[in-house]
């Protein structure tokens, strides 16, 4: 497949890019900066420039047959929202998105508990809630994942929908490859179309 990663040269983005290499697919990485990507070129990688606060440079990197996988993160306010209008406009595929667990779809299920988010994101709440909603408005899949860990991908884990989703709990972490792995999945076999997904340790 041909797959865009965006943020690539951040910590969820490059699991996502070497998951996606690891698997046999031609991956075009993309960050602001491409000498961040800690990848070697070629063996199916191109690494490209584009900033989501420039449509016409995340056009120039995303067609018609492209996959998109998201690992953007939200460092402040409108981030988000511009990213995702600008990855629509460019009229991939598919868009794989990756949110948080405990804002939008998910808050209610999520319990009291998802409470500290909105402490933590403050103002970038609503420019990730709104991402999401765009996002899925345009048949793409957002992933809404608990707290981010380093480390391997969990051997038991799985995707699941918000039919299954438990309070949330600030100790039950997801490592970034599990999450990665889950969004390959569904790039490949797509389950969750128009909808949030959760990545499950297990």
């Amino acid at each position: 497949m041909n797959l865009t990663v965006l943020a690539a040269s951040g910590r969820t983005g490059l699991e996502l890019t070497r998951e996606a290499l690891r698997r046999g697919h031609t991956v075009t990485a993309v960050a602001r900066d491409p000498a961040r990507i800690p990848l070697p070129d070629g063996g199916g990688l191109r690494k490209a420039a584009a900033d989501v606060a420039d449509p016409a440079s995340i056009a120039a990197v995303v067609d018609a047959d492209s996959v998109v996988l998201s690992g953007l993160g939200a460092d402040r306010a409108g981030t988000l929202l511009a990213g995702a209008e600008a990855v629509i406009a460019a009229g991939p595929a598919r868009i794989i998105w990756l949110g948080a667990y405990g804002t939008g779809p998910s808050a209610e299920a999520a319990g009291e508990g998802a409470g500290v988010l909105k402490q933590f994101l403050g103002d970038r709440l609503g420019d990730k809630v709104a991402a999401d909603t765009a996002v899925l408005a345009a048949g793409g899949t957002v992933f809404h994942a608990g707290m981010l860990a380093d480390g391997p991908a969990a051997p038991g884990r799985r995707t699941a929908g918000l039919a299954e989703a438990r309070p949330f709990d600030l100790g039950a972490k997801v490592s970034r490859a599990t999450v990665a792995a889950a969004m390959l999945d569904e790039a490949e076999r797509p389950r969750f179309a128009g909808a949030v997904a959760l990545p499950l340790a297990g």
